[in-house]
């Protein structure tokens, strides 16, 4: 989850945030891997339930609209192409944000509901990485 996280890094997960509020577009969530649920895995929600997502020229489209992303810096973009694919119900399309070098949801497929267990709240470790990771979510990123 570059540049957001780094590997090595301690975060605090809130793991009861979404039995008192929903998962929202731009939440950095905690998952079981689809593909192998002994791992976990850390990607923003792209896109929610019943939602076609689109990436055209790298850009992400979702219902035909594009998605304002100032947390992906043009180094880590991606060109590539993908889709149109609607997410099912209950399931969310999740991409990180190392564009280019990202295992996500256009590798694995939309991650269910059931397998999300929490969203990331803040790094604490180093220390020079200490602070909210919500921040970095944007008010764009989360009306759409």
């Amino acid at each position: 989850m570059a540049p957001l996280l780094s590997d090595d890094e301690l975060i605090f997960i809130n793991r009861l945030v979404y039995r008192i509020e929903p998962v929202q577009r731009g939440d950095v969530v905690v998952f079981w891997y689809p593909l192998d649920r002994t791992k976990s895995f850390i990607k923003r929600i792209v896109a929610l339930p019943g939602e076609t997502v689109e990436i055209r020229q790298g850009f992400v489209y979702v219902n035909g609209n594009r998605l304002l992303e100032p947390y992906v810096p043009s180094q880590y973009e991606d060109i590539s192409d993908f889709g149109p694919e609607q997410v099912p119900s209950e399931s969310y399309f999740v991409m990180g944000d190392h564009r280019n070098r990202s295992n996500d949801s256009r590798v694995f497929g939309p991650v269910a509901s059931r397998l999300i267990y929490g969203r990331a709240v803040f790094a604490y470790w180093p220390m020079e990485h200490f602070g909210s990771l919500s921040a970095i979510r944007t008010a764009e990123a989360k009306s759409r």
